[in-house]
């Protein structure tokens, strides 16, 4: 395999090379600090505030697509084959504002000016790829965008406005995304890349195949996707990830293949890039998703990466393992499947050797039923679970004839409720069955208390979801039983 020592992409206008790149080098300190593009403003330093929030265009087999990122947890060798836009290329050729800037000029969408850059680049982000959108979709576009001063109604009404002060389509990243197009083509060699400043080592793998390849060879390396997790290993607990070895340019693992009896996602898959076609067959879970996190953390993390590292706390395991999915291990040329559930061990355990990876996450097709997924956390946007939960039961002649339910932040992995499904099963449909699933709940968890909710409290809401549940799917109103 031909080897390349060096990260190729481009920067606003300019072509870049870097070879003296570490695992851990982040975007936004080679954006403030090597090239001095102090508009991208650093925060949180964890992809939850949004002030660092820039674009970042990938060739897909669609075209080239932009997407908002958190600079602060985007690993800068992660970068190649891409273009960065920054705010400061926002400005036309004659230095006049952008749309989205006048905008929020005229609708004083900004008081202290330090958010402004990231939301103004998540806003820009949002319309020129839906150039008149609903509030709901500004809404949404702008969860991983903390304002502690102006307050989000005039920067709502900004993002409704920003039409009048100009087209998406006459933007000048628009009218250049062609000649972008091409540039990001010629990058493209088919070569390992593996770069280092002399102490740290980045790794990105050509293919599927050389990433089997290149684990062989460093089983122990770490295995980046969309490093919304890693991110913070090294932003937070200084880390050292050295060799780490980077995914999300290898086309394979972003590969949606529909058939069926199920869709398989590549384990690179981003969460923005699942969404739409996981609600095609299961709409329960389209609120759920925009629950995920924030805008920018949905764009770079991956369904394979949340599953991987074995969080207790995952949002998608819980509501996976209900529908049944199964996940697909690769080991140089042997791949093993297994049921979800089966692949998490204990807590920081899963069932995975050294040098073998997640390659896909299949997901069956539904055959009707009763489905619900639920996420309850201190805030509804952008927070951790304290409790997450996947319901699947399915219904035959007015009796339970399965259930699958699975909770998150229950124990130390995500976990069937395994009595809690026995008490479901054969019983009529009917409130009954699920009062006797949520006191059968107390034999399947005993849950931790931490700082996100005490076990008393993860126990009771637990048991609460079941009696939702019902309430929901009967079309009873749960506010009258409560009264």
């Amino acid at each position: 395999m031909q080897t390349r020592d060096e990260i190729r992409f481009l920067l606003n206008g300019r072509d870049v090379a870097v070879q003296a790149v570490g695992a851990g080098d982040t975007l936004l300190d080679f954006l403030r600090i090597d090239r001095r593009l102090t508009g991208t403003k650093e925060g949180c330093a964890e992809g939850d505030c949004g002030a660092c929030t820039v674009l970042v265009g990938r060739l897909t087999p669609t075209g080239l697509r932009y997407e908002a990122v958190n600079a602060c947890i985007r690993f800068l060798a992660s970068l190649d084959g891409c273009h960065v836009v920054t705010v400061e290329y926002l400005q036309g050729p004659d230095g006049r504002l952008n749309p989205v800037q006048q905008a929020m000029v005229e609708h004083h969408g900004s008081q202290c000016g330090f958010c402004t850059p990231g939301f103004v680049m998540s806003l820009y982000a949002l319309w020129m790829e839906t150039a008149r959108p609903t509030a709901q979709e500004v809404e949404t576009a702008i969860q991983g965008n903390l304002c502690r001063c102006t307050g989000y109604a005039p920067i709502i009404r900004a993002a409704l406005a920003i039409n009048d002060y100009g087209s998406a389509g006459a933007d000048h990243l628009a009218r250049e995304r062609a000649s972008v197009t091409d540039r990001l083509m010629a990058l493209r060699d088919g070569r390992r890349v593996s770069v280092s400043d002399g102490t740290s080592r980045a790794i990105l793998p050509a293919d599927v195949d050389d990433l089997a390849a290149v684990l062989a060879e460093a089983p122990g390396a770490t295995i980046v996707a969309g490093a919304t997790d890693v991110g913070l290993w090294v932003t937070k607990q200084l880390r050292d990830i050295s060799p780490a070895v980077f995914i999300g340019q290898i086309d394979g693992l972003r590969k949606i293949d529909r058939r069926d009896d199920g869709v398989v996602l590549g384990a690179g898959v981003t969460y923005t890039d699942a969404q739409d076609i996981i609600a095609e067959d299961y709409p329960h879970l389209a609120a759920y998703w925009d629950r995920i996190a924030g805008w920018q953390v949905r764009n770079m993390g991956t369904i394979g990466g949340n599953i991987a590292n074995g969080s207790p706390i995952g949002d998608t395991p819980p509501v996976l393992i209900a529908l049944g999915a199964t996940i697909t291990l690769r080991r140089g040329g042997e791949r093993r499947t297994l049921p979800l559930e089966a692949f998490f061990v204990d807590y920081g355990k899963q069932d995975r050797s050294a040098g073998e990876f997640v390659e896909s996450v299949t997901v069956p097709r539904p055959r009707g039923g009763h489905h619900a997924a639920y996420k309850i956390s201190k805030r509804r946007d952008e927070d951790i679970s304290s409790v997450a939960a996947g319901f699947n039961i399915q219904v035959e002649n007015g009796v339970i004839a399965s259930a699958r339910v699975a909770f998150g932040g229950m124990a130390a992995t995500p976990k069937r409720a395994a009595a809690a499904e026995v008490a479901l099963e054969g019983q009529p449909w009917g409130a009954p069955a699920f009062e006797a699933a949520a006191r059968a709940l107390t034999s399947d968890f005993t849950p931790l208390s931490d700082m996100r909710a005490t076990s008393e409290y993860r126990m009771k809401v637990a048991q609460n979801l079941f009696r939702r549940f019902w309430l929901e799917q009967s079309g009873e109103d749960a506010r009258l039983k409560s009264a």
